[in-house]
């Protein structure tokens, strides 16, 4: 027991021996959490966590001086001016179709037959009727001729009373009558040489020709299916044999919104590029504005005629236009100077036009100058930007200049 109440008596604290040195310690940690904190704060926004969510676009060159100088862009599709249907007059079978899809014809040229063994009798009976009709005239005439001496014969004997009057009569009346067989003889040939004629026409319209020279983009009918110039018998009656277009009466539609239809006129020379061949530009103008508007997409129909012939162009192909300015180039395949971007990235304030130009993932301000009007789909920039810069084309809030962006 001695032992242990020794050894709490150690226990005790001496308060007589100094206090150890105090050590300076709690700047240096509040220092350290500042930075930490500041360190974690850049950590976080640095991580995209508020950047702003924007959309980019691509600074490119324009293709040509037209796209520089176009003053409205529009898409519409190339249609034939001149095209038919090739039908026949009457309903007939099909015996033999000369035709095939992308082969050139030329007017009249024969494109199909139908079956006219009805035709070639009628024609055969028409023929025989204007020989019968010839036939039935030569007797008359002779008939005639013996009238004619008769009459005169008794004329003289009633000159020397050596007739009688009823003689006389008789003659006038029988060469009278014969007079007018011969007239009607002569109309029955008339009407026969007309049912001839009739017959050859009917004949003819089972031969099918192309009313005019051009291609021939489709086939309709087969050897063998009836054909009629009306809708008859349900399916199985076709109604065309194949349809027909002139290349040279090739142009383009486009529907131009009626709020910029007033950048339009006839003769404005324009550039149209085909989806098919995006680097080849079809010189071309405006032939005509349609004077009407659709009321449900607020569009007025465009005619442009192309002044350039070439094979590659094919109906219903699809095709952007940019209608040139007054001052249109002379060599719109000449490439111009700067580079285009979206209309809406371009932006102004009291200093000019800007863009938001991409550096890493921050923004920074970028002034700009630009070349026709602002209120196109594309625009042209002549100084301040370069072929690749990447520039903001939408944002998701309000930016400022060295804000953070994420890509949407």
């Amino acid at each position: 027991m001695a032992d242990a109440s020794e050894r709490i008596s150690q226990l005790k604290i001496d308060r007589s021996a100094p206090p150890p040195a105090q050590r300076n310690w709690v700047l240096p940690a509040i220092a350290a959490a500042i930075v930490v904190i500041a360190a974690g704060w850049w950590l976080f926004f640095r991580s995209g966590a508020t950047a702003v969510p924007v959309e980019t676009d691509v600074a490119r060159r324009p293709p040509s001086m037209a796209a520089a100088n176009s003053v409205l862009d529009a898409a519409g599709y190339v249609v034939a001016r001149r095209q038919a249907t090739v039908s026949s007059k009457v309903t007939g079978k099909v015996v033999e179709v000369l035709v095939e899809e992308g082969m050139r014809v030329e007017k009249d040229q024969v494109v199909a037959r139908l079956d006219d063994t009805t035709q070639q009798a009628q024609l055969s009976l028409a023929m025989a009727q204007v020989q019968s009709s010839r036939a039935a005239l030569d007797e008359i005439e002779a008939q005639l001729r013996i009238a004619r001496l008769d009459r005169d014969r008794q004329r003289n004997l009633a000159a020397r009373n050596v007739t009688s009057a009823a003689n006389l009569d008789t003659a006038e009346a029988t060469y009278d009558q014969l007079a007018a067989r011969l007239e009607t003889g002569r109309d029955n040939v008339t009407v026969a040489e007309r049912n001839v004629a009739l017959a050859e026409d009917s004949l003819s319209n089972m031969t099918i020709k192309a009313p005019f020279a051009g291609m021939v983009v489709s086939k309709n009918a087969q050897p063998g299916e009836m054909i009629s110039p009306i809708s008859a018998g349900g399916g199985f009656t076709r109604t065309g044999i194949c349809t027909i277009i002139d290349t040279d009466s090739l142009e383009i539609e486009v529907d131009v919104n009626e709020a910029y239809i007033q950048r339009v006129k006839a003769g404005q020379p324009v550039s149209a590029i085909l989806d098919a061949y995006p680097d080849w530009r079809i010189p071309a103008e405006v032939i005509a504005i349609v004077p009407t508007a659709d009321r449900q997409k607020a569009t007025v129909k465009v005619r442009i005629g192309l002044r350039e012939r070439d094979d590659r162009v094919l109906r219903d192909m699809g095709v952007k236009v940019a209608f040139l300015g007054a001052e249109a180039p002379a060599d719109a395949t000449k490439v111009s100077q700067g580079v285009l971007i979206a209309g809406e990235s371009l932006r102004s304030d009291a200093s000019g036009d800007f863009v938001w130009l991409v550096r890493a993932d921050a923004v920074e301000k970028q002034y700009v100058e630009i070349s026709g009007q602002r209120d196109r789909p594309q625009v042209l920039v002549v100084n301040g930007l370069t072929v690749g810069d990447t520039i903001v084309r939408s944002s998701a809030a309000p930016l400022t200049a060295g804000r953070s962006i994420k890509t949407k």
